[in-house]
């Protein structure tokens, strides 16, 4: 079999060397499942939400273990791989609490005698995952897909093999029958042979634009249930009466968690042109006094990204960005797979910087003309996943929501996810919901029941 290293970004040491799936041992994964499939589909919602718990309880008794996983195969600092781990937790019990209500017949009154809406699960739901929360991204699928009585079977980021594997462990050790969820370590030909197989009922993906618009195809033409939650390039927009001392935190942190790497972070930061100087000086302030260093200090708030190719790709961008008027305020070095936070004004639209996903700490700085113009630039992306606002006039902001074309509209709060709000985005940012109500419903077959008495 292929085999599969897993490397420490930060000190390029190998962590562990784990075997590929070939096809015998994924059709015995296949053949795990299909066995267990029935069975588990119809247990009481109770007995599925009782396992869901143990996977909590185990998740806050292996936090340690768990965040040190995180850090060591994707370099995420200590503290932030914790409290994903934490987060996980909270969104078992989130469903713990609710999946019996979410999944309850709903009745409708129509002529029947009686008749309601069942919500019945589809069967495997295959997932493919990213790396840059490689237990939360499974743990917001897994959860309500679990608990719909569907299986899951991951195929996560190549990079973080360890999650992979420890997460079907979690799951195992919680008392789900084997087979229920299953991870597969393998390459995107056998990723196309499993879209194709009739045991694969449905797929999520979270991913670049490029892989949902392979899957959203391949899935297309086996008439199979996609979700996608693809990239991001989110604005944060600051207008003129925005309190600065009170959420310039929030702003820093909206762009430089989990080191600039998620889909969902601010990635342009437009400002109206009265606040424009006094945000780039407090905003400036605040990032050079971040603490940079190694994942595993509980200090560190800046570590390394994922991979070197990560960074190379961002330093392109900055360049190109460059050439065209872009300039650097502070930042813009890199070693291997370190990216220094780096700080970028006179950004306009039809730079990489601005039309793009960056994934790594780099700010761009656009400066609008006033606060309409800088609704007009938020919406200007062909991305659609979220948009952050900063006023004291909520009353305004809530007026131009629909001005807004995103998955989620926040105001003075930097956009993130929660268990008890859907979650997704348009455009090219995907299509679909995860989380909440509307995140357990994406896998179930509505089935119509109409039932007639003498």
């Amino acid at each position: 079999m292929a085999k599969i290293n897993s490397v420490n970004p930060y000190n390029n040491q190998v962590l562990d060397t784990y075997e590929k799936d070939d096809k015998k041992s994924i059709d015995d994964k296949l053949k795990n499942m299909q066995a267990i499939e029935d069975e588990w589909s119809l247990k009481d919602i109770k007995e599925r939400t009782k396992l869901l718990s143990k996977v909590s309880k185990l998740l806050i008794e292996r936090s340690s273990q768990y965040a040190k996983l995180i850090t060591e195969e994707m370099g995420k600092p200590i503290s932030q791989s914790i409290a994903e781990i934490e987060k996980c937790a909270w969104a078992c019990d989130f469903y713990v609490k609710n999946a019996d209500d979410f999944l309850a017949d709903e009745i409708i009154s129509t002529d029947a005698d009686e008749s309601f809406i069942s919500y019945d699960p589809l069967g495997c739901v295959l997932a493919i995952m990213p790396w840059n929360y490689p237990f939360w991204q499974v743990i917001r699928f897994a959860a309500p897909t679990l608990t719909a009585g569907n299986t899951g079977l991951l195929k996560h980021a190549e990079n973080v093999p360890g999650c992979a594997m420890a997460l079907q462990q979690l799951f195992e050790d919680a008392g789900y029958p084997k087979g229920c969820f299953q991870t597969i370590l393998a390459g995107h030909e056998e990723i196309e042979e499993l879209i194709e197989n009739s045991a694969i009922k449905a797929i999520t993906l979270t991913g670049s634009e490029k892989a949902g618009r392979a899957v959203a195809k391949m899935g297309g033409e086996n008439l199979k249930k996609t979700v996608l939650e693809l990239g991001g390039n989110n604005s944060c927009i600051v207008l003129d009466d925005a309190d600065l001392d009170a959420y310039i935190d929030t702003m820093v942190k909206a762009r430089m968690q989990n080191t600039g790497q998620s889909c969902i972070a601010a990635k342009r930061f437009i400002v109206c042109p009265e606040i424009y100087d006094e945000f780039l000086d407090k905003f400036k302030e605040k990032v050079e006094a971040l603490t940079i260093g190694d994942p595993l200090d509980e200090e560190t708030y800046i570590g390394v990204l994922a991979r070197k190719d990560l960074a190379e790709t961002l330093k392109d961008q900055i360049t190109a960005s460059i050439k065209k008027g872009a300039k650097v305020q502070m930042g813009n070095s890199s070693k291997k797979a370190y990216f220094a936070p780096t700080i970028l004004v006179d950004v306009v639209p039809g730079m990489p910087v601005f039309d793009e996903e960056t994934f790594g700490p780099v700010a761009a700085i656009i400066k609008a003309k006033n606060k309409m113009h800088a609704l007009e630039l938020a919406a200007s992306s062909n991305y659609g996943l979220g948009t952050m606002l900063f006023t004291e006039d909520t009353d305004w902001a809530k007026r131009m929501i629909s001005h807004i074309p995103d998955g989620a509209f926040f105001i003075n709060e930097m956009v993130k996810s929660d268990p008890r709000l859907p979650f997704g985005g348009t455009k090219a940012s995907g299509y679909g919901r995860e989380l909440s109500r509307e995140g357990i419903l994406e896998f179930v077959n509505k089935k119509t029941v109409y039932i007639k008495r003498k």
